[in-house]
């Protein structure tokens, strides 16, 4: 099976080819900020980004038979494999999503190039995947509901690895997963489902760029202090917060070198982020009721092995524990789809399961 894999981001695209799960290429197109302040509609920017891809393609000589994207932060939907269908490409033009993000251009951009080649276009696992038990849901004021909204690709993906590494059924298992990037998702898996997860964006462990969850009282009085406009405000707590607010820097290699040399502050923060994340994991091993067949740790700090071994300090008495460092996007695009053609799971469509939301 020859794939073309697609995954957008702010400032590049990242593009590859595989062919079943060999990876031929990885390689990333870039976008300058200057040229994509030109854009003033999605319609512009789609046209510009596609003619990159396009130009891509035929540069590299490539022919495919499928072709697939990462999803965006579409409408809720159940975790799985998707054929990208007309109505999902409407509502995106449309603005009918939970939050404009580049990544929400990949379907719009295999979408075409799927109709021009006459092949299939699928997306695997959006960021808005959507599985929550009704308690979930509920915040503590009714004004507010909890969102489900997550690293839903990569949390899946090393899912399914253990799975098949332990010779299990991965829709019998039992998982907290802890995907440890830039933002941090720390989620409950039961049979399969993603019944509860942090938003990111929202509360969990502060993280390399996040704050995490903050004492309300506090937050509200930061709001209202004259300080920040909303768009600074959020743009703090999302992207400028945690380890990059109180050391400012977010790279752990570069803070565990700061540790070595004798800085206690970074030692001391680096310490609480741990012990925020080794929490958040436990109060998820609740959420299954303490049935937790394994505890995953993934994401780009879980290269680190000093992370990793801290953390398992606090969570060795929960469950065994399983370690996949890095993101896996792109593998984790194409093992959705080969699951699909190799009939291990039936492929879903957009306009059959999302949620409308206000």
């Amino acid at each position: 099976m020859k794939i073309f894999v697609i995954n957008p981001g702010g400032g590049s695209t990242k593009l590859g080819y595989f062919e079943n799960e060999k990876e031929i290429f990885i390689e990333k197109v870039y976008h300058s900020p200057e040229e994509l302040k030109k854009f003033d509609t999605i319609e512009k920017e789609l046209e510009y980004r596609k003619k990159l891809v396009e130009n891509f393609i035929e540069k590299k000589g490539i022919d495919f038979e499928v072709i697939v994207s990462r999803g965006g932060a579409f409408m809720p939907l159940e975790s799985g494999t998707y054929l990208i269908t007309e109505k999902l490409v409407k509502d995106v033009l449309e603005g009918k999503v939970q939050a404009q993000h580049p990544s929400n251009f990949g379907v719009l951009i295999a979408w075409e190039i799927a109709k021009k080649r006459k092949i299939e276009a699928y997306f695997v696992d959006p960021v808005c995947v959507d599985e929550f038990i009704d308690e979930a849901r509920i915040s503590g004021i009714p004004e507010l509901e909890r969102k489900s909204l997550l690293h839903a690709l990569n949390v899946r993906y090393v899912s399914h690895l253990l799975a098949k590494e332990i010779g299990k059924d991965f829709n019998e298992l039992n998982l907290v997963v802890a995907h440890l990037g830039t933002g941090i998702t720390i989620a409950a898996i039961r049979k399969g489902r993603i019944i509860d997860v942090n938003n990111a964006n929202d509360g969990g462990p502060f993280s390399p760029q996040r704050a995490g969850t903050l004492p309300t009282t506090g937050l509200i009085k930061l709001c209202f202090s004259g300080k920040f406009t909303e768009k600074q405000l959020i743009k703090y707590v999302t992207k400028q917060a945690g380890l990059l607010a109180y050391l400012g820097k977010d790279m752990i290699t570069e803070i565990e070198k700061d540790i070595e040399k004798g800085d206690k502050k970074a030692d001391l923060i680096y310490r609480a982020m741990i012990y925020q994340i080794a929490k958040e994991i436990g109060a998820y091993a609740t959420a299954l009721k303490g049935k937790v067949d394994y505890i995953v740790i993934t994401g780009g700090m879980a290269i680190s092995n000093k992370l990793v071994e801290k953390l398992k300090e606090y969570i060795n008495y929960i469950a065994p524990i399983k370690v996949y460092p890095g993101e896996h996007e792109m593998e984790a695009l194409v093992a959705g789809v080969l699951r699909v053609k190799r009939g291990e799971e039936k492929p879903k469509k957009y306009e059959e399961v999302f949620k409308e939301i206000t």
